[in-house]
This record gives structure tokens, sequence and C-alpha cells, in this order.
């Protein structure tokens, strides 16, 4: 399969895996409580926990993948997903739901990680900013879909069934993987040394910060807004449904802003003023029984960062430190997502309501503007210095 759009088809629905799993959490979140007689904190921890491994295997797992292959790397990891699910599924006891929530976390980080550059591979200098987009995207469609259908089945037939569904699904991935076929000269190009120069690496770093906030913000309306909406009375499916608005429309936005990026060539205005207007809308749904308007709106405007931000790292790396560079940028995406929910979680347990996550929330994608100005300031220094 040599289409670069056919495979994008491949790598979205991969990645949706992913995002299925993670969901499968927050989208019984209610459930779970009553279920293992734990709080919000714990749930925010439990939802943090499946990041957790990214910190210490974001940055060799690139170079798995550059030792292993795409196809080998990713196929583990489906199985490591697959397996994590398994077990939070078998077992009616809390430290063993920590335990698969690790492994599943753990799969995640290694398939994350290896998808991206996957993507980046067929795709660098040909619609970069669409085709990242697109393939973010799966992210709130594998959100939405969990939150649509999990709920339903948990509330009929528990928990555990919840987390066989998401092991159903990566099963699925993996078949699915079979099919992919690396870019004509993507070998050859990659053999080439995997040493990134300072300026690129600091470049990286803020790159991945800028991701990492945007999606805790983005994350505490999915993680956090069930349990928000629960406090005010909505039923666990009607506030499954509710949440799932935003998912639901960021599949129409994010692709919309990846396009605009690549069609005006103005991504940082874009992300900055879609930023700005997210940050302000989360902390308007806190304070507003607009509910639903609110979310829409979060739906239309959140997505269109996500292309531009996911592009960055491309503009600083070569074939040959691509899963190196990778690497670094989830390192920090995924030390970010680690402490985001589980702080979130603490905060709304000293508060005593769900409203404080999401103003953590907007607190982190106001964070996102200046760091996207550092990060030009950082690339425009080494462009200089590259020429000079």
């Amino acid at each position: 399969m040599r289409n670069r759009w056919a495979i994008l088809a491949i790598l979205f629905f991969v990645r949706l895996t992913i995002a299925f799993q993670f969901q499968s959490v927050a989208a019984v979140a209610p459930l779970l409580e009553t279920t293992f007689g734990v709080g919000l904190a714990d749930i925010g921890i439990l939802i943090g926990l499946y990041f957790t491994p990214g910190v210490v295997l974001a940055l060799p797992g690139g170079a798995i993948g550059r030792t292993l292959g795409d196809r080998p790397t990713t196929i583990a990891a489906l199985l490591l997903m697959t397996a994590g699910s398994l077990v939070m599924a078998a077992t009616d006891v809390w430290g063993w739901q920590l335990a698969g929530r690790l492994a599943s976390g753990a799969g995640g980080v290694l398939l994350t990680v290896q998808l991206t550059k996957m993507c980046t591979d067929w795709f660098t200098g040909k619609e970069i900013a669409t085709a990242m987009a697109i393939f973010v995207n799966s992210w709130p469609a594998g959100v939405g879909i969990s939150l649509l259908v999990l709920p339903s089945i948990g509330i009929t037939y528990g928990a555990g069934t919840v987390f066989l569904a998401a092991a159903a699904l990566t099963a699925i991935g993996i078949v699915l993987i079979m099919l992919y076929q690396p870019p004509p000269g993507a070998t050859a190009s990659a053999t080439g040394s995997a040493r990134l120069d300072p300026l690129a690496l600091l470049a990286l770093i803020v790159a991945g910060a800028i991701w990492g906030l945007y999606n805790i913000g983005f994350a505490m309306v999915f993680s956090f807004g069930p349990s928000l909406l629960a406090e005010r009375g909505w039923s666990i499916a009607a506030a499954g449904s509710a949440i799932s608005v935003v998912m639901w429309l960021s599949v129409i936005s994010v692709p919309a802003g990846g396009y605009l990026a690549d069609r005006f060539k103005r991504p940082f205005i874009l992300a900055v003023a879609a930023s700005l207007v997210v940050a302000a809308l989360l902390a308007w749904l806190t304070r507003s029984d607009a509910v639903i308007t609110i979310l829409v709106l979060i739906g239309l405007i959140g997505g269109h960062p996500a292309g531009p931000i996911m592009s960055l790292a491309a503009r600083v790396l070569a074939p040959e430190t691509r899963a190196i560079g990778m690497g670094v940028f989830y390192t920090i995406f995924y030390a970010a997502m680690m402490l985001g929910p589980a702080v979130a979680g603490r905060l709304a347990k000293s508060a005593g309501t769900a409203a404080a996550a999401l103003d953590l929330g907007a607190l982190t994608v106001l964070a996102c503007p200046p760091l996207m100005w550092l990060f030009e300031r950082i690339v425009s220094v080494r462009h200089r210095r590259t020429q000079s």
C-alpha cells in the first residue's frame, strides 16, 4: 500500500484505539467510584496513570522503533495495550486496576511515538499540518465514541465489560497495522546520525510542553466534565453524551484548523487566537448553566490549534532524527499529562467540586501562546545559525 492517504487512514484508526482506551476510565468514572469505593482524587490518579510510562518510555521508545522498525514496534505496543485492558477487566481489586492501567499506558506510549513518526515520514513537505490535524483527530474521535458507547455498556454489563471493549478494539488495530508500508526511501534516509543539536532539542522540549499543556486543558473537559455535570444532577449517560459533543465537533474543527494553517500560512496566529478563546470558554463552563452552548463552542474552536502544534516538531527534525526527536517531544508531553489529571483530581477534592479541574485546564491552555512565541524565537535563532 503506497497511497499516503490510505496509510493515514490506517494510522488514524490505530491511534483511535489509544484514545478509546484512555477514555475508558473517565467515561464511567462515577460507576468506578461506586464499584471500587474510591473518590475523584483516585479517579484522577487512574486517569493520569495512563501517561506515567511516557516519562520514562517515550525517549527510549523512539530508539526502540528505530532499532526494531515501524510495524514490529506498533504490534508489540498494541499487544501490551490489549493485555492491560484484559487485566483491568478480570479483577475487582483496585491495585490491579492501577497495574493494568500502567501496562496499557506503556503500550500507548510506544504506539503514540511510533505512529507520529510514521505519519511524519509520509507527509513531511506534503500538507503536513493537514495530515497531522487529521492524524490528531483520531483522539477526539476515539474519545467521542467511548463517551457514547461505554457508559451504556458499563451501566448494563459492568465496568469489566468496558475494559473488554477497549481490548477488542486494540486487537482490531493489530490486524490493520499489518497493512502498513513505509514510504519509499524511508529506511535509507533514517540511517544517518540521530543526534539532535542543542537548539533543536530545546525547540522540541518547548513544543512538547505546548502540546502537553494544551491537552491538559482539553482533557479536563472529557475527564472531569462528566463528574461536573453529575454534580449538577445529570445522569451518567446524559453527562457522557453532552461532553461527547466537544469530541464530535472536534472531528470537524481539528482538520479545519490544519487546512487553514496550510492554506493561509499563518499557523502561529491561528493557534494563539484559538488557545485564548478556549481558555476563556473553559473558565466560563464552570460558571454558567449554558452548558451545551459552551461545549459546542469549545468543540468548534478547540480543535484548530492541534494541527499547527503537532507540526512544530517536524520543523526541526530531519529523517534520521525523527524517531529520537519524537521521543523527546512525547517525554515532555507525557510528563505534563501524567501530572495534569492527578493535580486536577486533588484540586477537585480540596474544592469539593470538579469545577476546579476545569479552571486548572483554562490556566494551562492560557500558558500555550507565550510558549508558542518562544518556540518561534528558538527556530528563528537556529535558522540564522545554520545559514551563517
